[in-house]
């Protein structure tokens, strides 16, 4: 295969993985749409102002993947967005992905996670000795905020992992495409 055939093939490939990207981030908080959410369009102005919200950088990723997955198994369903923008501010990470770590709960899915969660929670508060002879209802509200962290970071870990392969993966690929292009433009060059 001659290379600028390569470099085409490439190229569409690159192309077709942003639209993916592109599509999947569309109902996220961006700093185009925040009018469109209930609660952020208050802060709207503010949250415009701040470029580390918008920032895709590993600094501003991190402490929203860590921060936003234990947010987003705790019990604190509804509040998650409005909490998940205060913390995006206060550690200057990233809303997009603190508002989508806060998908993961939602009206399918958090009977089976909070089920999850107070069950982990319960497990370490038992590992731990601690809550034997509390009221069930100081018990379980303790289980599920003690769960929410730890399968939180747990979540968190292996989000980070992957962002951190994805990240090699596209460094991987640009490198490619960078290299296609300089063995294009040489062929070129000589000929």
């Amino acid at each position: 295969m001659t290379p600028p055939d390569e470099l085409h093939r490439h190229h569409a490939r690159w192309l077709q993985r942003r639209r993916r990207l592109r599509r999947l981030l569309r109902p996220l908080p961006r700093r185009a749409n925040l009018a469109r959410y209930p609660v952020l369009k208050w802060f709207a102005a503010h949250a415009r102002r701040a470029a580390f919200l918008w920032s895709f950088k590993r600094a501003n990723v991190m402490p929203s993947l860590y921060v936003g997955s234990v947010l987003a198994f705790l019990p604190v369903y509804g509040l998650q967005i409005l909490i998940g923008l205060g913390l995006a501010l206060g550690l200057r990470g990233n809303l997009t992905v603190m508002a989508a770590l806060q998908m993961i709960t939602n009206p399918l899915t958090i009977v089976p996670i909070y089920g999850f969660t107070a069950w982990v929670g319960l497990g370490a508060m038992a590992l731990a000795g601690v809550g034997a002879g509390w009221p069930d209802a100081l018990r379980y509200t303790n289980a599920l905020f003690v769960g929410g962290v730890i399968v939180g970071l747990a979540f968190a870990l292996l989000a980070d992992l992957t962002w951190r392969l994805l990240a090699w993966e596209a460094r991987v690929f640009r490198q490619r495409l960078d290299a296609l292009r300089r063995h294009r433009d040489a062929a070129r060059d000589n000929g």
